[in-house]
């Protein structure tokens, strides 16, 4: 009876980490895309939200609210590349919204299911069930048609989004591994991703000129109530988005982060045809991206009807880490 119970408890809370990070993940497209209208300079946002999230977390360690442990150097090293990769992610992910609309924009990072899978297979994972590999073919149709019908298009702005795709998958894979490896925490795993990002993002502000003028213009827009409300949301929202997603990559899979942000993508893509603008509506355009949304959701039935019917394995991974 015990360990029906456990079980129970385990389930409700990898799918209350995986509920979470869907409703801070579709919270946090809209916010960043308010924010980018008002304020385009994107890589001291995310500065701002990494050291707002090291202090927080520090703060929080000294005066006994988080277990975190103290940083330690092989670990921070370990973690590096991890550290890496978000930033890049962040950054061209902030890069293509200033350019590319909200439904546009989550179409081509349901991609990353596709980059998931392809960077699963090469790792020796193996290869896809037939359903899987359809679903996801028909999501990449829906991006090729949906933007072949959308007037705004933006050649950078799909580019950035789809170099993100790209260290999205790899922050996420390696995500996966530190915390079935390491034992680390979400709160811990945000910690050292914060102190490694500030340096390198430190750097990119003052190399690419930036900053100071970025600063100043900060303050000059803080006078503004709407502006305020939104730039603490951008920081408060940044520090629940990865706190979640980081949870939900360990206590899941780094393959179930992406469904959910494929199934998120569903309600995030219908309030973007009516919420912030710059959205031009096309048949051929609401055509691909219903094809693309139709893809996710196949794709997410799909890989639940794989893990319902595959035995358990004796091999030690994230889930029986996390148990």
């Amino acid at each position: 009876m015990e360990n029906r119970s456990d079980s129970e408890t385990n389930s409700i809370f990898s799918l209350s980490a995986a509920l979470s990070y869907g409703i801070a993940s579709m919270a946090m497209v809209f916010i960043n895309k308010a924010i980018l209208m008002q304020y385009a300079n994107s890589m001291t946002l995310l500065t701002l939200q990494q050291l707002v999230t090291a202090l927080l977390i520090h703060s929080g360690r000294r005066m006994g609210y988080t277990k975190a442990k103290a940083v330690d150097m092989s670990t921070a090293i370990k973690l590096l590349p991890i550290s890496l990769f978000y930033n890049a992610n962040v950054a061209f992910a902030l890069a293509s919204l200033k350019g590319v609309n909200i439904p546009m924009y989550i179409a081509i990072k349901r991609l990353t299911p596709l980059a998931v899978l392809i960077a699963g297979f090469f790792s020796g994972k193996g290869r896809p069930t037939t359903q899987v590999t359809l679903s996801v073919i028909l999501t990449a149709a829906g991006v090729i048609i949906a933007a072949l019908g959308d007037f705004s298009f933006d050649l950078f702005g799909y580019s950035m989004a789809l170099t993100s795709v790209l260290f999205q998958t790899m922050y996420l894979v390696l995500v996966e591994k530190s915390g079935a490896e390491d034992g680390l925490s979400s709160v811990e795993i945000m910690l050292y991703n914060s102190l490694l990002s500030i340096p390198f993002l430190l750097f990119v502000i003052i190399a690419t000129g930036e900053f100071p003028n970025s600063l100043s213009l900060l303050f000059a827009k803080s006078s503004s109530l709407y502006f305020l409300v939104i730039l603490i949301l951008s920081l408060v929202m940044g520090i629940v988005l990865n706190f979640t997603m980081f949870l939900c990559t360990i206590v899941n899979s780094a393959l179930t982060t992406t469904i959910v942000g494929v199934l998120k993508g569903v309600g995030s893509t219908t309030l973007g045809f009516v919420l912030l603008g710059g959205v031009q509506v096309h048949a051929l355009n609401v055509m691909g991206l219903v094809i693309n949304t139709a893809g996710g959701v196949w794709y997410s039935y799909a890989k639940y009807q794989q893990k319902k019917n595959k035995p358990p394995k004796p091999v030690s991974d994230v889930e029986a880490h996390s148990k």
